[in-house]
């Protein structure tokens, strides 16, 4: 991952309502939720929301599927993994013993 991509998605994890959405999204996946969904557990208007939404696609973190009438959002796992190498890459210098706190955290059960 490239510097400036580690920054958009830094960005645009940057308010409280992205984040949120995009962690609700990371939680419902493989099936994701529909923006309706994602509107009505925000509690913001559909029009600011939709900004909101913007945002988070134009970092890559999340994709649409029109699913019949719907819109289905899904959280893009592969840019959250490649944020998360990017960040702790180096984090070791070549001790990985120093990573592997980190590494347990993240292991899900």
């Amino acid at each position: 991952m490239l510097t400036d991509d580690a920054l958009a998605i830094l960005a645009a994890l940057s308010h409280p309502t992205r984040l949120g959405a995009f962690r609700l999204l990371v939680r419902q996946e493989p099936d994701g939720l529909s923006t309706g969904q994602l509107v009505d557990h925000a509690g913001l208007t559909q029009s600011t929301f939709s900004t909101h939404l913007a945002v988070l696609a134009k970092a890559g973190l999340i994709t649409s599927e029109k699913r019949g009438r719907q819109v289905i959002q899904r959280a893009n796992i592969d840019a959250l993994r490649d944020l998360m190498l990017f960040l702790a890459k180096d984090c070791c210098e070549g001790r990985p013993e120093l990573c592997e706190p980190l590494l347990a955290e993240l292991t899900c059960c």
